[in-house]
């Protein structure tokens, strides 16, 4: 089976664990990819779910290591490839000076991306009708695994023992919505000032649209090298359904942001979320893609993952099937507008671990299948 096939199918089937305990720790919970666990199969680290009801039925089975650390993965018993598992990193061991875990502050994504939510609150989370349905922002804070709030000298201490540990390449900063037209903007310009102060480090932020364009400057200005700001649904009755608070800023506000930060970020580092599998068809999706990549923004399309505790837990997962229908046209088209993962300079897209979209675009680099 092509890789590119094999991880859509563990992203949308997830997997069982002979040894729960393998490799880095997964993750429960939060603003990231969540119910997750970090797997290196034919050099690419990807998330796959493993603690969602889906992966509890998946084919799918990852048997114990042997002595070098390589695990098989097994379909219904087949052995079909190998899989190792990223280390813990080691600045998970340390401490801030007032006794916080460094784990708290950030975490690792994939193999070698940095990942903090600034802020672990948002305005719509406490409102059941202002929610977004698969968010799972509040559980991590609420279980004291993480803070509520980030300073900029923690975040900046963090990321430099990081890069300095476990040779971090790049970090992302989100941030739940607070109050305020900036829409978390503020936050994220003073923390990437902070990071950047004190180590080399490319950084995408991602936010809601702030009100005033202005601010894509002064992010910019901040040290912000790219700039995530998600739709995750694109039409907009099943926005409204899935994200109803969330929903009140317009598709087309979003388009009018993206217009203006691309100019200031440049083409291809200004990227979008896109959920494939919570009522958008794929050529809905496909479609909004083709907007996206034709004004530089990179669309970054993932299979939904249900999360526990959220109202969507038991929402199934997209099939490989569908994800297939997106995924290898979606690569043609990032070819032909000439975007790819591989020149973001930090975020999402460049990480790629939560979507099989950038083996589909390596494998129509390499000619594995036909336009």
């Amino acid at each position: 089976m092509p890789t590119e096939e094999l991880i859509n199918e563990l992203q949308s089937f997830g997997a069982r664990l002979a040894d729960p305990k393998a490799g880095a720790a997964s993750r429960r919970g939060g603003a990231g990819p969540s119910d997750h666990k970090p797997m290196t199969i034919d050099g690419m680290t990807v998330m796959i779910p493993v603690h969602t009801a889906p992966a509890f039925e998946s084919p799918y089975l990852v048997d114990d290591a042997d002595a070098d650390g390589r695990s098989r993965i097994t379909r219904n018993g087949v052995a079909i490839a190998e899989v190792t598992f990223p280390r813990r990193p080691r600045f998970y061991d340390l401490v801030t000076a007032d006794g916080i875990p460094y784990s708290k502050i950030a975490v690792l994504h994939g193999r070698d991306v940095l990942a903090t939510t600034v802020l672990q609150t948002c305005i719509r989370y406490q409102s059941r009708a202002k929610t977004c349905r698969f968010c799972a922002i509040g559980q991590s804070l609420s279980a004291g695994r993480t803070i509520a709030r980030k300073t900029p000298a923690q975040l900046a201490e963090v990321a430099e023992a990081a890069v300095r540990l476990d040779g971090v390449t790049h970090m992302v900063m989100t941030t739940g919505t607070p109050p305020g037209a900036d829409r978390g903007a503020a936050l994220l310009a003073e923390s990437a000032a902070a990071v950047k102060g004190a180590v080399d480090l490319p950084i995408q932020v991602q936010c809601e649209p702030p009100d005033d364009d202005v601010w894509f400057g002064r992010l910019r200005e901040a040290g912000a090298d790219a700039l995530g700001m998600h739709i995750e649904v694109v039409t907009e009755p099943v926005r409204a359904r899935i994200m109803p608070g969330k929903a009140q800023v317009p598709i087309e506000r979003y388009f009018s942001a993206f217009a203006a930060a691309v100019p200031v970020f440049g083409r291809g580092q200004v990227s979008t979320y896109i959920l494939a599998g919570l009522g958008d068809t794929a050529d809905d999706i496909l479609a909004v893609c083709a907007r996206l990549v034709a004004i530089g923004v990179y669309p970054f399309v993932v299979p939904f993952v249900p999360i526990s505790g959220t109202p969507l837990e038991s929402h199934p997962p997209p099939p490989p099937a569908f994800m297939e229908s997106i995924l290898r046209p979606l690569a043609r088209l990032l070819a032909d507008g000439r975007l790819g993962a591989a020149e973001v300079k930090a975020g999402c897209a460049r990480c790629g671990a939560c979507s099989a979209l950038s083996t589909y675009e390596r494998a129509h680099a390499h000619g594995q299948w036909c336009a």
